[in-house]
């Protein structure tokens, strides 16, 4: 296998014109790790003090390799809010060198320093990315208090919120289900809690968020908008570690430490919501039967079996419980699990293999008297992953690798008393087996120009047993074929290739430009305008063809004022192929032959993205701006006019300020602003038969009111003792009493039945929350 992988990327070389002669060369090679917690660092900078643009950065595992010509250099290594370090390196031979840092907290002298290499946002090759920095955000006021990093990322340019609340996202004008979300590798097909008010992301467990809107590096796939990839800490090397925090509504918990020291650690954090124990107290027999809470699991262990090994272990299982009185609920969650074997084969080739379970399922529960129905669905993946990294040089990198996933849904599995006059049935299952393989390369041309470009090529196939049918326009059965075990329906082969370059104006100003393929063949079906866990995945198959996006974008990156602030302009195209979409009257759920029932249409989004950001100082925060435009067209709708998809927004304002006024004082802000989502109401009624029957005229042809927000915090940081440390977080949610639309219903005016009247439904006037938070 390495005689194979060496061969590819030495013909790789031969072919391409990036040869490097001079005199002889060596390299260092190792681990950028936190000092305190021995937590390996994503991302950091490792570079010739002297020559910022002689360095590299560690992958996500935090392995570097930088190769230098013989002689004698000071190294230094940087992470943001980490003190600068370096070390003098007489280098005349490969070497391994495992650096630890120093978490600092405050910049001050070092911002001088900083102004060299700090500018990643403007060198790196790569655009349409952030990172989110985990200790930012646990200042910004959330509801609930909760901190939440996908509401976090709502508050970026080109990611909208689906809406009060709620942890679902748009990017670019795709659907909630065209991002792919990630925790340590392992997809999470319903990221939300209570129905979309808290995400299942305990941010307590989780080391690093990096999100790409649609210009993803050539390793991902499998969704046409976005990627989240999310990565849970490893747990403290040092020593054992509680943290944690009580709420009004939820409380957490994490304790992580060494299994042996340096060598091996763990961490397990949990959450959970109590809502239900208050129910309890309620004089109302009804709630006090009623239950609703939710509750997360992370889990994680590492051990180095050697200089070269290391094997990782997670695991996340999160539920969601809601029943009223007994006579109805619903069960819902995640289930992932990853094992990872780490190798480095030398100085230059480190290979990462992953093994992946996932499982996202949901149970309804119904009582009629005497009688119970339980109606189960879910999907279920198994996954292999293998990916390779080759350090060709300090200007040369490659990546390649595969993943092969073998998908089984479960559209339905009714269970029914006797007596309950309904009849048990079993939805047919489907089943999938889904492949992908990948290079890319990233080039450096001097100090002024650097390529990022990839091909990934991607397979679907939709396997037996099962029986598949295929319809007319009409929704009308033409064909049917009956499979047998193992045996191929349909395969669907694409490329997807992938480009980006970055042209250096200056050592703070850059242009980027990136075209890039994506294709998805996992499809969520939903005919509500907000996230419901019951909506139902279904893969491509003879009638569904897999969805397309090409996206081109261009962007200028500046720093300036030392670094000390960041801001970027990007206008993006997308156009979209083979969007699904459903019939008008269509019904989704219970459907065994949903298939009949969906239209095949394209789509269309663009838009410019303003962003200006203040990294350091006592006032940091940041200021985005969307303004843009997101359409589809079917021939089923409108006879094939372009409408507004729901998610169209033509404004998206968001303000984020943190002030540290004291040094144990932080106040902070949000504003939030967007135009109201598109949507269908009802023009006008008639009356058949003695019964009143709304007429619809264009599909979204109409919108929401304008959503605007104001949400304070105040957080008051205690350090009683180096090792004991806690604070107080006080904010409140929709400060100005803010009525925003959440729904808005038609009804029949009692005082005049002849005319109809609009009711708005608001969620939340205002919300203040105080939550505790420990560390020891």
């Amino acid at each position: 296998m390495i005689k194979t992988r060496t061969f590819l990327f030495q013909f790789l070389l031969l072919c391409s014109p990036f040869f490097l002669f001079g005199q002889q060369k060596f390299t260092i090679s190792g681990t950028i790790k936190d000092a305190k917690s021995g937590e390996e660092l994503i991302g950091a900078n490792v570079y010739v003090k002297n020559n910022p643009t002689n360095g590299t950065s560690t992958n996500a595992y935090g392995f570097y390799s930088l190769t230098l010509p013989q002689g004698k250099y000071e190294i230094a290594v940087q992470y943001v809010g980490y003190q600068l370090f370096s070390q003098e390196l007489d280098l005349v031979a490969n070497q391994k060198i495992d650096f630890e840092i120093t978490s600092s907290s405050q910049q001050l002298k070092e911002v001088e320093v900083k102004a060299e290499k700090d500018n990643l946002n403007v060198s790196s090759a790569q655009m349409g990315v952030t990172k989110i920095d985990i200790n930012e955000i646990k200042n910004i006021p959330v509801i609930f208090g909760e901190r939440d990093v996908l509401k976090t990322i709502s508050l970026l340019p080109g990611i909208k919120s689906a809406g009060e609340g709620n942890a679902g996202f748009y990017v670019r004008g795709g659907g909630t289900d065209q991002n792919l979300i990630l925790l340590d590798e392992a997809p999470v097909y319903n990221a939300s809690h209570l129905l979309g008010f808290f995400s299942v992301f305990n941010s307590d467990a989780i080391k690093d968020l990096t999100l790409y809107k649609g210009n993803m590096p050539a390793e991902y796939g499998g969704r046409l908008s976005s990627v989240v990839d999310i990565r849970m800490k490893e747990g403290n090397m040092k020593k054992y570690v509680f943290t944690g925090g009580i709420g009004l509504i939820a409380s957490r918990l994490t304790i992580e430490g060494p299994i042996v020291k340096d060598k091996g650690s763990f961490i397990i954090s949990g959450r959970r919501t109590y809502a239900d124990l208050f129910l309890k107290l309620s004089p109302d027999e009804a709630q006090r039967n009623t239950k609703l809470y939710f509750y997360d699991l992370n889990a994680k262990a590492n051990y180095r079996i050697g200089p070269n090994d290391r094997i990782f272990l997670s695991g996340y299982f999160g539920r969601d419980n809601f029943s009223f009185n007994n006579l109805f609920g619903i069960d819902y969650g995640n289930s992932t699990a990853t094992a990872r074997w780490n190798h480095v084969f030398n100085s230059k080739w480190f290979s990462n293999t992953t093994f992946i379970y996932s499982n996202y399922s949901y149970k309804i529960k119904l009582s009629l008297g005497e009688s119970n129905i339980d109606i189960t669905s879910k999907v279920q993946d198994w996954n292999l992953k293998e990916d390779v990294q080759y350090f060709y040089n300090n200007r040369n990198t490659f990546k390649a690798g595969f993943q092969s996933i073998y998908h089984t849904f479960v559209p339905g599995v009714i269970t029914a008393d006797d007596s309950s006059g309904f009849a048990s049935n079993e939805f047919p299952k489907k089943y999938a087996w889904e492949n992908a393989g990948y290079i890319q390369h990233e080039k450096e041309f001097g100090s002024i120009f650097k390529l990022n470009y990839g091909l990934r090529v991607s397979s679907f196939s939709l396997v037996g047993p099962g029986d598949f049918y295929s319809f007319d326009t009409d929704g009308n059965i033409t064909d049917s074929t009956i499979l047998g075990s193992g045996k191929f329906l349909k395969t669907y082969v694409n490329l997807e290739p992938r480009i980006t370059g970055n042209y250096m104006i200056s050592d703070n100003n850059s242009i980027k430009a990136s075209y890039s393929r994506n294709v998805q063949n996992l499809h969520l079906l939903s005919n509500s305008t907000v996230t419901s866990p019951t909506d139902r995945w279904v893969p491509s198959s003879n009638n569904i063809l897999p969805e397309t996006a090409d996206q081109i974008a261009v962007g200028y990156f500046t720093n300036f004022h030392k670094n000390k602030f960041e801001a970027s302009v990007e206008l993006y195209y997308k156009w979209m192929g083979n969007q699904v979409d459903y019939k008008n009257n269509a019904e989704l759920r219970g459907n065994e032959l949903v298939e009949a029932d969906l239209l095949r249409g394209i789509g269309r989004a663009y838009g410019i993205e303003f962003y200006i950001k203040r990294k350091v100082g006592k006032l940091t925060g940041w200021v985005s701006y969307t303004l843009s435009r997101t359409e589809r067209s079917f021939d089923g709708i409108d006879n094939g006019k372009w409408f507004a998809a729901k998610q169209d927004r033509t404004h998206d304002l968001s303000l984020v300020g943190m002030w540290e006024f004291h040094p144990k004082w932080v106040l902070s802000a949000t504003f939030v602003y967007y135009t109201g989502n598109a949507v269908t109401f009802p023009s006008g009624k008639y009356v058949v038969n003695g019964q009143v029957v709304e007429h619809y005229t264009e599909r979204n042809g109409y919108r929401m009111p304008a959503y605007h927000r104001l949400d304070l915090g105040l957080t008051w940081n205690r350090k009683m003792t180096e090792k004991r440390e806690s604070s107080w977080n006080l904010s409140i949610y929709n400060v100005y009493l803010r009525e925003n639309a959440f729904q808005i219903n038609f009804e029949t005016d009692p005082n005049d039945p002849n005319r109809t009247r609009a009711m708005q439904l608001a969620l939340f006037k205002i919300v203040p929350t105080i939550t505790y938070n420990f560390k020891f």
